[in-house]
């Protein structure tokens, strides 16, 4: 199994950066798909970005697209999330996640294996 730790998060205010890390440790990083998730209070967990294993393929969320930049660092076991121009609904806890995939992406909360605790990002008006 792997284990992941995120970090990075914090009170920022609209139109600020942040750049979020999830740590992997246990098995071969490189053999997972990663993605990015959130979840606002009273709200479900929701999709944010996905990475391929190799970084090649990347895939976002509507409301991440043009903003946010998912990317991974295999040989240092790191995967990111680099968030520009934020906005107050960007505010939530946010995941990272690992799914043993065999290659294929997936948006789907349930097609993944591993989660960290999640770092909450708060973003003021």
């Amino acid at each position: 199994q792997v284990q992941l730790v995120e970090s990075g998060g914090g009170l920022v205010q609209a139109g600020d950066s942040l750049r979020l890390s999830c740590a992997a440790s246990g098995r071969t990083f490189s053999s997972y798909a990663m993605g990015w998730f959130r979840q606002a209070p009273g709200k479900e967990r929701e999709f944010v970005a996905t990475i391929s294993r190799a970084g090649g393929t990347t895939y976002y969320a509507d409301s991440a697209k043009g903003r946010f930049t998912i990317s991974r660092a295999n040989a240092k076991n790191t995967l990111y999330l680099q968030m520009n121009s934020l906005k107050p609904e960007d505010t939530a806890v946010y995941y990272c996640a690992a799914r043993w995939s065999g290659g294929t992406l997936s948006t789907r909360r349930n097609d993944y294996d591993y989660w960290g605790q999640g770092t909450q990002v708060t973003v003021s008006s």
